[in-house]
């Protein structure tokens, strides 16, 4: 049953497998939408620019079936004639054919906005499939259109016919009516009752915008394992970036330990904590720790160390205090300078003790540790 539900697309869609829809043309479009806005703005069109429109097409209706008889038998003033109608009309449409190309253009910003893909033009053999398009033919979203196309035709259908019944007594009146100023009824009735009509057409956009948007996120949510998935693709895979940082915690380790020969003296717990100083007077303005570790690697320390006759000290509080507070190739707190500088001294007397005569210097014991960097042996 675990391992069911963890093929069952429950998981809403992530940003990265939204932005991949996106990249293969797959967003949100509503056709309702769009067919209101084209109608809406059509009408809008006509009512403001009809009369303008009209005037034109009528002064190119007259020119057009004026007769003279030089046009009529010379074919090159009859095609210079018809051009010249045809680009009238053209000018005369060219306002009415701007405002359908916003309206085109404006549409998808509504939903998905616009979106340029060439996926979407490759070849898809399995749509071409019989069993693949009687699947699509009877499927729920098939179902789905048809009862939208059902009810849109009933709905538009009805407010048509509403409105017709409603202007009837006045398109009967018509008959009586002068020619010119019947026509400018007629044409008046008709605009209000597509009007009606495409006002209509919003009820049908108001529930098929929301539609769209559910179907489209139903359609691209993921499984558990598809987010699991998608997650070591994007983060990558948690034992790689596991194995990556091993390595290079190793590299950073050899780097450490290249630098443990030329530090200046390497003070110990004595066994868990190793902490390695160096100070090149007039280069550092303090102290420096080149490397440090616990256990083994402050074992590995104190080898090196002994190998390249580095000095050993054993100052557990100075110790525990170095490598909690100050991190690789960082100079050492203020609070630290006493106890340290007592530490180079005893380094230095020690260097001078090698190449004279005389007792060996003790090292230094009892170093005083502020409080404020004091870690208790049972935290270290």
């Amino acid at each position: 049953m675990s391992e069911e539900s963890d093929l069952e697309k429950t998981e809403p869609a992530s940003p990265r497998r939204l932005e991949k829809a996106r990249e293969e043309g797959q967003v949100v479009r509503s056709r309702e939408l769009a067919t209101f806005i084209m109608l809406m703005t059509g009408v809008a069109g006509l009512w403001s620019l009809g009369s303008v429109l009209g005037r034109t097409l009528d002064t190119v209706m007259r020119q057009s079936l004026r007769f003279e008889p030089a046009t009529a038998f010379d074919t090159s003033r009859m095609l210079s004639r018809f051009a010249s109608v045809v680009w009238e009309s053209l000018l005369a449409f060219l306002p009415l054919l701007l405002l359908f190309g916003v309206a085109a253009l404006a549409a998808p910003l509504l939903t998905g906005g616009w979106t340029f893909s060439t996926k979407v033009l490759a070849p898809d053999f399995g749509r071409m499939s019989p069993l693949s398009g009687l699947g699509r033919m009877f499927s729920v979203h098939s179902l789905a259109e048809l009862f939208k196309a059902i009810a849109k035709s009933l709905l538009v259908g009805s407010v048509g016919a509403w409105v017709v019944w409603h202007r009837l007594p006045d398109a009967i009146a018509l008959m009586n009516a002068p020619v010119q100023e019947a026509l400018l009824h007629m044409l008046d009735m008709v605009l209000h009752c597509c009007l009606a009509v495409v006002l209509s057409l919003l009820v049908v956009a108001a529930i098929d915008v929301p539609w769209q948007f559910w179907e489209h996120f139903k359609k691209l949510r993921m499984s558990k394992e598809e987010v699991k998935q998608e997650f070591k693709e994007s983060e990558g895979d948690p034992q790689i970036k596991g194995r990556i940082r091993q390595q290079q915690r190793a590299m950073a380790r050899r780097r450490m330990m290249a630098e443990v020969p030329k530090a200046d003296v390497v003070v110990t717990n004595p066994t868990h904590f190793a902490v390695a100083l160096r100070y090149e007077e007039g280069r550092m303005g303090a102290p420096r720790v080149v490397a440090k570790g616990t256990d083994e690697v402050a074992a590995r320390i104190r080898a090196l160390a002994a190998e390249h006759r580095i000095p050993l000290m054993s100052a557990p509080p100075l110790a525990r205090a170095l490598h909690r507070h100050v991190e690789l190739n960082q100079e050492i707190p203020a609070g630290l300078y006493t106890a340290v500088a007592e530490v180079l001294a005893w380094v230095y007397q020690l260097k001078h003790w090698h190449y004279s005569q005389g007792p060996q210097p003790s090292a230094p014991v009892d170093l005083m540790v502020p409080d404020e960097l004091a870690v208790p042996e049972s935290r270290a």
